[in-house]
């Protein structure tokens, strides 16, 4: 498997793999990682709500969330170095590409706050959304917002990073290098879409085609356009900087429903 070249150096680099996996196993490992985070967002925003925990259902819910990070981001390292033991090389950050992907992420945050202010903020379809997202948050322990704000450094800043090395470094990565480039662009985001839809549908449980499908296809879209300008800068850091304007502009919307009404 020959190592990922890239015009600014940005992206990690994996060295030709001196052990050949057999073709199923591989495809065992893609498809655990596609389907492994909707399997835990099941777990964490569906299942663990309806057990009664008690006083520990805050930490049970807390341990959850981070084992399944924990579990997610570890997962491409431990196959490409453990099971394929090809060795990894982390490059600078390079310039470029990056235009291309603040362009986005600042044009779709702009196009989200200008829906959220103008359609959404005091509609019917998520009056009762700003009830459930405190709920939610209370359950995760960032229900303040001192707290909720370092939550939205984490999730926009480390955790979108990790994000486009999970979903477009390895999955988009690995799928591309067996079926193309465009099927691996549609198929891993609509995996990357499966996970957003539980959570989609734990804040709207009344509003799954109204709402929840049209948010979930506009996360498929943003995973497929990520996908294209990794593919065409071949830097990871460029989608990453998108990822991360998109995110802190959701995150932000959070806010306002919570704690500014």
């Amino acid at each position: 498997m020959s190592a990922l070249q890239s015009p600014d150096s940005s992206c990690p680099h994996l060295d030709q793999a001196p052990l050949q996996v057999a073709r199923t196993s591989t495809w065992g490992a893609i498809l655990f990682a596609m389907c492994f985070p909707g399997v835990m967002a099941c777990i964490y925003f569906v299942l663990l709500p309806r057990l009664d925990l008690g006083s520990g259902a805050k930490v049970v819910v807390a341990v959850a969330y981070t084992a399944s990070k924990i579990i997610q981001f570890a997962f491409p390292l431990f196959w490409v170095i453990c099971v394929e033991r090809r060795r990894l090389s982390f490059a600078r950050p390079g310039t470029g590409g990056w235009r291309l992907g603040l362009a986005f992420g600042l044009v779709v945050a702009m196009l989200i706050w200008v829906l959220y202010l103008g359609v959404f903020k005091n509609s019917a379809l998520l009056a009762s959304t700003p009830a459930m997202v405190h709920n939610k948050m209370s359950q995760f322990q960032i229900d303040t917002p001192g707290r909720y704000l370092l939550f939205t450094l984490f999730l926009a800043g480390f955790h979108s990073l990790m994000e486009e090395y999970y979903w477009r470094w390895f999955v988009f990565r690995e799928l591309r290098q067996r079926i193309g480039v465009w099927p691996a662009n549609v198929l891993s985001s609509l995996a990357f879409m499966a996970h957003h839809v539980v959570i989609l549908a734990a804040f709207l449980p009344e509003r799954f085609w109204s709402a929840v499908v049209p948010f979930s296809l506009g996360v498929a879209v943003g995973g497929g356009m990520w996908a294209w300008i990794y593919q065409r800068t071949q830097s990871l850091y460029a989608a990453w900087i998108s990822h991360l304007l998109i995110d802190a502009a959701i995150l932000a919307v959070g806010y306002d429903m919570v704690f500014v009404g």
